[in-house]
């Protein structure tokens, strides 16, 4: 089949070359419309349900709100796990689904349950999140002004820029944090409602019956049709303090005799500062699932300028934070790998070949492979990345090609017939046509179980398993059909020596290697063998991570302070951190702010004393206090390490979202602590965290917040209040109107704002005024609040976090300057010798060693399947099970030099080595396929073991060294990067390197002592080329 295509192509050359010039047009369109992207996006299919309750405590919001709507959803298909977080006056609950689960479908039977969630009337039913991932937050920029207000700015947001801004297609959300939520305050004088004998209820009872508008249907009139509307809204504070609230003997009583009506501002739960310059109000664009994000923050920031012309001439906008910079970034990193792995496997195969011609051949392979696979991955959806592009091995995707030319050239060179260049080249391309197309099958097929890494690892690797399949499956079907098609063309007979000096060279220096090798069959193999066995001790050594932290060019310190703390002091503390690392780090520092506490749609829950410092960086060449990015990160930490009452962690923005969507904690480690008791999880998690400080390597080691909370209780005294006649709902009125109390809306024009009503700051200034409140009994008598409840105050949690409905406390760590899978082991050996639990009490572990650990379980099955298949295609190859063998010695080989690459180069084993060592498993065979194919050729032609032993290794010398040192040099590049996102690439390329080098040495010298140590009978059967 093969040959007869050969045939066929090299019969219709003129059309082979129309089709390649079809290939090349399909390719660049599929090119300009290929999506591009920094990494592919691991989070998990969730969906966010928030209820907020304005008033209501932690304990409250859990009890009322957080539990039931985790009952409501429990039990949904797909639903893996449940996670809630209960703060003041919100609740969310996080349901994360299958990979596999539609988001749509998951959003639709979400709300179907709620819609029976038995949640008090009190409380705003419970809203979905945007319809975006974890990784969605792709945009963010700072509202801004010298002259105007936080609440203006807020207000300018919501009405002027987020509308424009959100219309941009492919965005889920666009989130307002900070500043002041505009509101209408009626603010009442307890005193003055007394006098005047009425009572909160009365107050909020009149004003929701007196601001709106009515409809009164349509009046017919003279064949004339006119609707009729009544008018109520009230829009202004004058006629808010117009309102009558009771006629007493003639005398009106207004809301202005009973209150103060004034503009104020809604209870904060979050706030912005940035560049140490005081308070903001910074948007957040979220991106809709799977939309690309280089493309909507492209469209986002272009927006943004349109939008700086309807704005006042005293306010700025500032974009802060674009993900378009990291993908470009990243795609640069891409880019000159990819383009200094082109030129070196180009220089390489002008050097061995010695030939322009052949070299220029081979070189077309590159370009074309590429654009086959582009359009392949426009078909399958698969974005161009830094791991989709980022492990294609030019080197590899010439290997055929190369072999295919190599040999042509050197037949041409050869021949002293007649015989047309054509027929030289149709029967080069026949004599190597199995070892060139097993060979790169033999690769492809290798990657083929990455498909089946499932969970983080798989979305990660799967895109580049199927682009070098892609890449790999183009350069098959070119070294077939187009090379033999430009060989004829393009080569000639007798173009002058076949071997250049550098070769010649070569080859005298390995024919004495190899004979004395020959001579001391016994000793070579005893050392190989021993080399085997050392390295795999070694490999025990490793240590092991999951995938290297990508530096992303920016910073994320998430700071904790004591619980209780006042929005006013968590700004102060931002505001000063901001002026301190600009001031310290002016070189690297581009960008600086603060989030505190929850932004306006609750995407990111955090409490009042929780804030996210958030830090773009400058190009790394400014730097001045560290070359790399982790330097620079322990240089900040140093900086902050005095601060009082704060305990600090750093991370990265799209590091912090992955460890925090899939395993529910913002660090490489989490120790989930279970329980019922506030007390016990808070004395048990700080025993945890004493005792994971003192492990090597632990940083950042902090308990997430739980108690500490001051907590005002007004405990109803029913039997006081049944005395007094009084019932238990007007109390609980009063004790609500202590803080906001909605009972409308102020229209002005087409902004709307909320009214509300609440007692004056005399009332609720300390528990003895609030004990002073009045109530009126059912005689008519008032009694203050402190006869009918007991006023106390508490300490109370702050968060309450759970997970399938269990309290969790979580101790979180970094991992610094030591592999993350033995920090683990001796976190666990520390949980299980060091700490005890109560019953009822357990700990679990979460973090990005759940996915190193899932990968290692699917590694273990995945590596054997593609040996397995290694072998398989080789013993199809050669028919006979002791050639596979001898072939398959290459793989051990190459795993040696891999190991040896990683120890020198102080890497730990990673999911991307253990890719690498996959992709060596192919590799490692393809010289001993070479080399094995010309010996079985001479044994069939009658030469002994050893004479064909010897041809076999000097006549092909040079395509093994060639595919060698390409497969090499192809991936130099991405060893040596130091751009952004090439710590995920170097493990790979340096396994890659590290094992064609021993694998290509086991190819000159184990495998032909192997031949020579065994009978290398002649083959039995026809066709074994």
């Amino acid at each position: 089949m093969l040959t007869a295509l050969i045939d066929l192509c090299l019969r219709h050359r003129p059309i082979v070359l129309l089709a390649t010039a079809v290939l090349i047009a399909v390719g660049l369109v599929s090119f300009q419309r290929l999506p591009f992207d920094a990494f592919p996006d691991t989070t998990p299919v969730q969906v966010q349900i928030n209820t907020t309750a304005p008033a209501l405590s932690p304990l409250e919001v859990e009890r009322q709100i957080t539990f039931p709507v985790e009952q409501s959803i429990s039990g949904l298909p797909g639903l893996t796990t449940v996670r809630s977080v209960s703060k003041f006056g919100f609740s969310q609950v996080a349901a994360i689904f299958d990979d596999d689960t539609n988001i749509y479908l998951a959003r639709q039977v979400v709300s179907e349950r709620l819609a029976s969630a038995d949640l008090p009337d009190s409380v705003g039913r419970p809203a979905l999140g945007p319809v975006a991932t974890g990784l969605g937050e792709v945009f963010q920029y700072l509202v801004h002004s010298a002259t105007r207000s936080p609440t203006e700015l807020r207000t300018l947001h919501k009405w002027v820029i987020r509308p424009q801004m959100v219309q941009v297609p492919g965005v889920a959300e666009i989130n307002t944090w900070g500043g002041y939520e505009r509101q209408f305050h009626v603010v009442v004088d307890p005193r003055r409602l007394v006098k005047h004998g009425l009572t909160l209820d009365d107050v909020a009872r009149v004003m929701q019956q007196g601001n709106r508008n009515a409809g009164g249907g349509v009046l017919e009139q003279a064949g004339e049709s006119q609707l009729i509307q009544g008018q109520g809204l009230v829009g202004s504070i004058a006629e808010i303090e117009a309102m009558v609230l009771a006629h007493v003997d003639g005398t009106l009583i207004r809301v202005s005799d009973v209150a103060e009506v004034r503009e104020d501002h809604e209870i904060r739960r979050g706030a912005v500062t940035a560049e140490g310059l005081g308070e903001a109000v910074l948007g957040l664009g979220f991106m809709l699932m799977g939309e690309n994000s280089r493309e909507i923050t492209r469209q986002l920031e272009a927006r943004l300028e349109q939008v700086r012309h309807s704005l006042p001439e005293d306010v700025e906008v500032t974009p802060v934070y674009s993900r378009t910079n990291l993908v470009d970034a990243v795609l640069h990193t891409v880019r000159n790998n990819l383009l200094e792995g082109a030129l070196l496997v180009v220089a390489v195969l002008f050097v061995f070949l010695g030939n322009f011609r052949a070299g220029l051949i081979v070189a077309l392979a590159i370009p074309l492979s590429m654009l086959f696979a582009f359009n392949a991955m426009l078909q399958f959806g698969i974005a161009g990345s830094l791991m989709s592009l980022g492990a294609i091995d030019f080197g590899l995707v010439v290997d055929s090609s190369v072999i295919l030319v190599e040999n042509a050239a050197r037949r041409l060179e050869e021949d002293d017939t007649n015989r047309s260049v054509r027929e030289i080249v149709r029967d080069a391309a026949v004599e190597v046509r199995k070892p060139t197309l097993f060979g790169e099958l033999i690769i492809a097929i290798v990657y083929l179980p990455i498909l089946a890494l499932e969970g983080v690892e798989g979305k990660l690797f799967q895109p580049m398993a199927l682009t070098v399949i892609f890449a790999l499956a183009g350069s098959m079907v070119l070294s077939v059909t187009l090379m033999p098609v430009l060989a004829s063309y393009a080569l000639k007979k007798g173009g002058g020596s076949h071997d250049n000096r550098l070769v010649r060279w070569l080859k005298g220096r390995y024919r004495r290697s190899l004979g004395w090798a020959l001579e001391r069959r016994k000793a070579v193999l005893v050392l190989a063998g021993c080399i085997v066995t050392l390295t795999a001790v070694l490999a025990a050594r490793l240590g092991s991570e999951f995938v290297p932290r990508l530096g992303e060019q920016a910073v994320v310190i998430n700071t904790v302070r004591v619980a209780g703390i006042s929005l006013d002091e968590s700004v102060r503390y931002g505001t000063q951190i901001e002026r301190r690392l600009r001031e310290r780090f002016p070189d690297e520092v581009e960008h600086i702010w603060t989030r505190t506490g929850t932004a306006e749609v609750a995407t990111d829950p955090m409490g009042l004393e929780v804030s996210d410092v958030f830090i773009t960086l400058t190009p790394r060449p400014q730097w001045t206090r560290g070359e790399t990015q982790d330097a620079l990160v322990q240089a900040m930490a140093a900086e902050l390490e005095n601060m009082p009452g704060m305990r600090s962690v750093f991370t990265q923005p799209i590091e912090m979202r992955v460890n925090e969507m899939v395993a529910g904690v913002r660090a490489d480690v989490g120790i989930k602590l279970f329980g019922d008791d506030f007390d016990v999880l808070r004395d048990k998690a700080d025993e945890i965290r004493r005792a994971v400080e003192k492990i090597p390597g632990a940083s950042d080691v902090t308990v997430e917040q739980l108690t500490g909370q001051a907590m005002l209780v007004i405990d109803v005294d029913r039997q006081a209040a049944g005395r007094h006649g009084i019932p238990v709902g007007e109390i609980l009125e009063v004790i609500e109107s202590l803080g906001t109390r909605k009972i409308g809306e102020v229209v002005e024009g087409q902004r709307r704002f909320d009214l509300v009503l609440r007692l004056n700051d005399d009332a609720r200034g300390s528990a003895e005024r609030i004990g002073r409140v009045l109530i009126t009994t059912a005689s008519g008598a008032q009694i203050p609040l402190s006869r009918v409840a007991r006023i106390d105050v508490v300490e109370g949690p702050s968060t309450i976090q759970r997970e399938w409905a269990k309290r969790r406390v979580t101790v979180q760590a970094n991992v610094r300057e030591r592999d993350l899978g033995s920090f683990v082991e001796d976190i666990r050996r520390t949980l299980h010798e060091d700490v005890s639990l109560p019953d009822g009490y357990y700990t679990t572990l979460g973090g990005q060693f759940e996915n190193l650990e899932r990968a290692q379980r699917r590694l273990l099955v995945v590596v054997p399947i593609a040996l397995l298949l290694v072998f398989s295609l080789l013993y199809l190859t050669y028919g006979r099970a002791i050639d596979a063998v001898r072939v398959f010695t290459g793989v051990p080989f190459g795993a040696v030099g891999g190991i040896v690459a990683l120890w020198i180069r102080d890497m730990p084993f990673s999911i991307s080595a253990g890719v690498g060592f996959i992709a060596l498993s192919g590799i490692a065979v393809l010289g001993d396929m070479v080399l094995v194919s010309r010996v079985m050729q001479l044994l069939e032609r009658g030469r002994t073991p050893l004479e064909s032993i010897r041809e076999a290794a000097e006549t092909r010398l040079r395509p093994v060294l060639m595919t060698a040192t390409v497969a090499a040099f192809g991936f130099v590049p991405m060893a040596l990067a130091t751009g952004v996102g090439a710590e995920v690439q170097r493990p790979l390329a340096t396994v890659v390197i590290g094992g064609v080098v021993t694998s290509t040495i086991a190819t000159l010298f184990v495998l032909p002592v192997l031949y020579a140590a065994f009978s290398a009978r002649r083959p039995d059967r026809e066709g074994s080329t």
